[in-house]
């Protein structure tokens, strides 16, 4: 069961912001994916020297490490990896693991809301096959709690979480404010995770089975920095592309070396001249930026050490993602 892969306590132990107890209606976000490297000081290493993240640490649970990578929206991109021979696969690590041969790449992302109970049960109307709820990590004080799909209903797996009110478990003493806040600030000024790009040969099936699940208003996109077209998902204030390859870019290098995945994310920037600063030192080239999705942007070369893309752009004004995608 793909849940296996996503509830284990270790798995989840990032955490998030505090919900917002001004926000008058319930808002469904992207919360994190989970992006596993060929071990786990590689993926810490390029994450740090070469990209310029803080890196937060996790846990070691049975062979397989996790550490997080946290942005002051909220959201977070988790880190995973091997760290002893002869390590314990549950079956989702298992499964991920054969289909990235062991190697890095990413193929679950999350959905967040604090209205988990009424998408769960539109989502069973739907006659989805969700799962039952699960929580941790300690059942006397959870501090999330999600659901999942037994039978994934897009190109990439998927579930939907929550989190309890001051659940800050990277932190020693959560009452910290200036702790917290420090902890989600970069060298390279990322601020916030705008976009999770799913790649896959079929976008407009996903396209429609993210409408059926109540994500519409797709705006049709092309990526031609990686060779992709597709659609722009509104989810709250992130967006969701569903993608597939257009011509002899790196989408179909990467849909016929390891099949649908997550092709990559879009992560905003204070000053997108610090990034591209800290990329081409970290990768010791120069870098051309270009007119992207949300304004002017810069693709990290990260493919190879990491199986996933990273933009990097300016940060966005408010408003719908997808409303604004520039044309």
């Amino acid at each position: 069961m793909r849940l296996i892969l996503l509830v284990s306590a270790w798995f989840l132990c990032a955490g998030a912001a505090q919900a917002s107890t001004s926000t008058p209606e319930p808002i469904t976000r992207l919360d994190h994916i989970l992006l596993w490297g060929r071990s786990i000081d590689q993926v810490t290493s390029i994450m740090s020297v070469k990209l310029g993240f803080q890196v937060r640490p996790g846990h070691d649970p049975a062979g397989v490490a996790n550490r997080y990578i946290r942005f002051s929206d909220s959201s977070f991109m988790e880190l995973l990896g091997v760290a002893q021979p002869n390590p314990t696969f549950d079956p989702g690590m298992q499964e991920d693991q054969q289909v990235l041969k062991g190697g890095p790449g990413s193929r679950s992302f999350g959905f967040r809301s604090s209205s988990l109970d009424a998408i769960h049960r539109s989502l069973q109307a739907l006659h989805y096959a969700v799962t039952p709820f699960f929580s941790g990590p300690d059942s006397a004080k959870p501090g999330w709690r999600l659901f999942a799909f037994d039978r994934a209903p897009l190109s990439s797996n998927t579930f939907f979480i929550d989190y309890a009110a001051n659940y800050a478990p990277d932190q020693f003493d959560p009452t910290k404010a200036d702790d917290y806040r420090v902890t989600r600030e970069h060298p390279n000024g990322a601020r916030e995770l705008s976009s999770i790009w799913l790649v896959s040969g079929d976008a407009e099936a996903d396209r429609a089975q993210l409408e059926k699940m109540g994500f519409g208003h797709a705006v049709p996109v092309t990526l031609p920095e990686v060779g992709a077209k597709g659609f722009c998902v509104p989810v709250g204030p992130t967006a969701l592309l569903a993608l597939q390859p257009d011509g002899d870019g790196m989408a179909k290098q990467v849909m016929t070396s390891g099949g649908p995945r997550i092709l990559g994310v879009s992560l905003g920037v204070v000053d997108l001249g610090r990034a591209q600063r800290w990329v081409e030192r970290g990768y010791e080239r120069r870098l051309v930026t270009y007119h992207g999705l949300f304004g002017e942007s810069l693709l990290a070369p990260t493919q190879d050490d990491l199986g996933l893309s990273i933009e990097f752009h300016a940060m966005r004004k408010s408003g719908s993602p997808c409303s604004t995608v520039s044309k």
